[in-house]
């Protein structure tokens, strides 16, 4: 399923897009890999920027979307969005947390993309095998009591995960704050068959 179809039209200055393969300190590269021995993993991040900005070209793009379109999405390191959804450097603005969920800050981030930065659609992306269908409000308690203070967040747990997705659509459409919530839909990723399906708001 594509959602979006490319849309750059740029002269003068051509768009590259380079991968970084990252590996977690539970999965550290040997020497002979090219390791930075004793270093941490924001070491080798540091490192590989450093060889990034070697090559780099200002690409010359504006601060606006070229699709004007903001994608809320779950931080899960599974989900390559751009990849999954065909999306270029530019294309759109991407609002990640856990679980995808719309919470006040997303509300804040989509206010400001859509009214200063000319936004107009909004997809909103929950996946399957989600953190946080395995955990309840209860985290705030636990957090209490190991370092005195309740956070004032909500952890925003859920067990049907199309639920989530209906009850995100509705914050945003009943949202005072955003222009534009005619073109706002839900969907759940399969991170084992890397495919999107639609949740009916109804």
């Amino acid at each position: 399923m594509t959602l979006f179809s490319r849309s750059h039209r740029q002269t003068g200055s051509q768009v590259t897009s380079n991968v970084m393969t990252m590996t977690t300190s539970a999965s550290v590269p040997t020497e002979s890999e090219g390791a930075i021995r004793g270093g941490t993993v924001t070491d080798r991040l540091v490192d590989a920027n450093g060889r990034y900005a070697a090559e780099f070209t200002d690409p010359g793009m504006d601060a606006r979307p070229v699709l004007h379109v903001a994608v809320v999405a779950c931080m899960d390191a599974r989900l390559d969005l751009h990849a999954a959804l065909g999306l270029e450097l530019g294309d759109c603005h991407t609002i990640r947390n856990a679980g995808g969920v719309v919470t006040d800050d997303v509300i804040r981030s989509l206010t400001i993309s859509q009214r200063k930065l000319g936004t107009r659609s909004i997809v909103l992306i929950h996946h399957t095998g989600c953190g946080l269908e395995a955990i309840t409000e209860d985290f705030r308690t636990e957090l209490e009591m190991e370092v005195g203070q309740r956070p004032a967040w909500a952890v925003e747990a859920f067990r049907d995960v199309d639920q989530d997705v209906r009850q995100s659509m509705q914050r945003v459409r009943t949202s005072p704050f955003l222009l534009h919530t005619d073109d706002v839909r839900g969907f759940v990723f399969d991170v084992k068959t890397g495919l999107l399906r639609e949740v009916d708001p109804a």
